[in-house]
């Protein structure tokens, strides 16, 4: 399949995987960019060091036999305490392709591209989409209300946003939120798209380094078992469970910003995604997790959504 989201990114098919934290480490990513897609490390939940470690390591994993390196590329949270040190980083090991997201594209697309790095950034409105066209970007990952960990504050639908963003901007555009199967695949491209992003399903197979409980726990969830929360903070979408049920009695009596904060803590998505806590660990995933119901492996899912 040839369009601008594959030219663009050097693909065999216009199927990106999210940069997830505690999910999208160099195993999850080299396997997508192995099946044809573009996979993302997510560096959010990295220390530097560690995703020197990783970005190397999929390098490795990703280099043929006659030198040519499969392309990948690192997602990046602009909001993340030490922004300038992952930055530097992703320069000196030369990453190709960067998706940034919660925050705003002015301030490292220039730099990332003087370095010849592919950059899209991830934005929950047509506003943000046009803002981003504006500053640069090559490509723009609008997301619906549907996806899952930190959503966008406007509560829009894939399927309003996606046709929206598309008469706002003219450079390539991937959806993303509530894609997971052949059907809303083919949609996002009805809709608009050329590209679709792909977390929750990406999230529960067999090379995301997330905990074997977490997988399980999210795989055939009901309808209506995931809430978007946190909403003074930072929106997330959250499995039911003891953690998120707390957060809902303290968001109905209007609880500040600070006490939530204090609810949620430190390490708790660490604890809930990574280390498999279903009960106090914060869940983050997206509504799709209903149509995933086995366990699967990165190009498995490819070939199920292009064949």
């Amino acid at each position: 399949m040839k369009n601008r989201v594959c030219e663009l990114f050097g693909i065999k098919y216009p199927v990106i995987q999210g940069g997830m934290v505690w999910c999208s480490g160099w195993k999850l990513a080299s396997a997508v960019s192995k099946a044809g897609g573009l996979g993302l490390i997510g560096a959010g939940s990295m220390h530097p060091d560690n995703l020197r470690h990783h970005i190397q390591s999929c390098r490795a994993a990703l280099t043929q036999p006659d030198g040519l390196v499969l392309p990948f590329g690192v997602n990046v949270p602009l909001l993340y305490p030490q922004i300038e040190e992952i930055i530097k980083i992703i320069v000196e090991e030369k990453v190709p392709i960067v998706f940034t997201s919660a925050g705003s594209p002015k301030k490292w697309t220039p730099l990332l591209k003087e370095h010849g790095i592919k950059v899209a950034h991830v934005v929950s409105s047509s506003a943000f989409a046009l803002k981003c066209q504006e500053a640069g970007v090559d490509a723009v990952v609008a997301e619906g209300f549907e996806a899952g960990g930190h959503n966008g504050r406007e509560e829009t639908t894939t399927f309003c946003l996606i046709p929206a963003v598309r008469e706002t901007i003219e450079i390539p555009l991937i959806a993303a939120g509530g894609v997971a199967s052949r059907a809303s695949y083919n949609a996002a491209f009805a809709l608009g798209a050329e590209g679709v992003q792909i977390g929750t399903r990406f999230a529960l197979c067999s090379e995301s380094s997330a905990h074997p409980a977490f997988k399980t726990r999210c795989r055939g969830l009901k309808e209506g078992e995931t809430k978007l929360l946190l909403k003074k903070l930072a929106p997330t979408r959250l499995v039911d469970n003891d953690f998120s049920m707390a957060v809902i009695e303290a968001e109905s009596r209007g609880a500040s910003a600070e006490e939530l904060t204090a609810l949620l803590g430190k390490g708790r998505a660490k604890a809930g995604i990574f280390e498999g806590d279903l009960t106090t660990g914060e869940l983050e995933i997206g509504q799709a997790a209903t149509m995933v119901r086995k366990e699967e492996t990165a190009a498995e899912i490819i070939a199920d959504l292009v064949s």
